[in-house]
């Protein structure tokens, strides 16, 4: 059985900045086992599946060893291969996920995802964190990951953690951040950890600005913010918050078009 596949790099102006995610069209769901083991085989951060179904698409995203919830990079490289290798024409996409209804539309250039907002809240530091990290944060709060703040940008750059101990925390994944240098024209810089679910860093994570935009739209009292995952290769995320919910904005581009066999 073949299948095509794409790999796209998603909040990116051009290949080989942002974060790839693979992304594969299915007719029908293929067993669990095999899309994790496609997933496996990727060896991406994420490998996006999806499913028509009427006017919308079933979506699902894999880590190379689970199933995740919540995926940002990967529905928008989803959107942009429905939208530009597959030609759909409407205005906007709707996707039917772990997460609930995600909509996806096109404009000024852009990919504008309309996502749950997770506000994160203060919570007790785990000793293992604050090992790993090697750097005293000012606050540590929780949602669906650990948001460390950090008051100095070039902290959350230079941070070199000790993934093993990493590892051993119950929530997804760990995500630092800092406000961005004065004059950057950057609100918050981050990086995110997630070796638990066999991503040591992941180039650019658009769930965690789910927890980020509103922790900063909190504390710097604006809506709309400018942020950058400090990553090896680096990504723009435009972020709005409005209510429950959290606009995240990005481009993305084809890296490689092919076909599998299962």
């Amino acid at each position: 059985m073949k299948r095509k596949q794409y790999q796209v790099d998603a909040f990116a102006r051009r290949v080989f900045e942002g974060n790839p995610a693979a992304v594969c069209p299915l007719e029908s769901w293929l067993p669990d086992a095999t899309l994790q083991a496609i997933a496996m085989e990727n060896n991406l951060s994420e490998t996006a599946f999806f499913v028509p179904d009427g006017p919308s698409f079933h979506l699902r995203w894999f880590t190379p060893v689970a199933e995740v919830d919540l995926c940002g990079h990967a529905t928008l490289a989803t959107a942009h291969v429905i939208f530009e290798e597959l030609g759909y024409a409407g205005p906007a996409i709707e996707f039917m996920t772990r997460s609930g209804r995600l909509v996806v539309e096109r404009k000024d250039g852009m990919l504008v995802m309309d996502f749950p907002a997770q506000p994160p809240v203060p919570c007790a530091a785990p000793a293992a964190l604050l090992d790993a990290l090697g750097a005293p944060p000012v606050e540590v709060l929780a949602a669906g990951d650990y948001v460390v703040i950090f008051n100095d940008e070039a902290i959350v750059r230079t941070m070199e953690p000790d993934m093993a101990k990493l590892s051993t925390l119950a929530l997804r994944g760990v995500c630092v951040t800092a406000p961005g240098a004065p004059g950057s024209g950057i609100d918050f810089v981050s990086r995110f950890f997630a070796p638990r679910y066999g991503i040591p860093e992941d180039p650019v994570t658009g769930s965690a600005h789910c927890e980020l935009a509103p922790y900063w739209a909190g504390r710097l009292g604006k809506q709309r913010l400018a942020a950058y995952q400090a990553s090896a290769r680096g990504g723009d995320v435009l972020c709005e918050v409005r209510g429950d919910r959290v606009i995240l904005s990005g481009r993305a581009v084809t890296f490689m078009v092919g076909e599998i066999t299962i």
